[in-house]
């Protein structure tokens, strides 16, 4: 019975947790840098002459290559040309396949591509 009664003991002892001392929070270092604006490349935002074909879609204005690509979603958006089963792809209508090469359909990941045919 002694022993029954040790086991026991030894077993309660080893479920309850042993506490552990309280790590000491290291002090924060404070940023010695200051954070400057960030600024986008020039090149990047370079005004980009669209192709006929492009134009009739974005529009004859001179436009950086990100606000093209803003104008193509609107477009598709309101036309509604992204393909109802897989929303990768876009279905082409009159004024796109022209940009796009004569593709129907194209992925979204290829307009980039296409797109930058028609900017100068």
């Amino acid at each position: 019975m002694a022993k029954k009664a040790a086991k026991k003991a030894v077993k309660k002892a080893a479920k309850k947790p042993v506490k552990k001392a309280a790590k000491k929070a290291a002090p924060k270092k404070k940023a010695a840098k200051k954070k400057s604006a960030r600024k986008p490349s020039a090149a990047f935002m370079k005004p980009l002459t669209p192709s006929a074909d492009l134009a009739a879609v974005v529009g004859s204005k001179a436009l950086p290559r990100t606000e093209v690509v803003k104008k193509i979603w609107v477009y598709i958006k309101a036309n509604k040309l992204q393909d109802k089963a897989n929303k990768r792809m876009i279905n082409g209508d009159a004024k796109l396949k022209a940009v796009f090469g004569g593709k129907a359909q194209v992925s979204m990941f290829d307009m980039a591509k296409h797109l930058s045919k028609h900017l100068k």
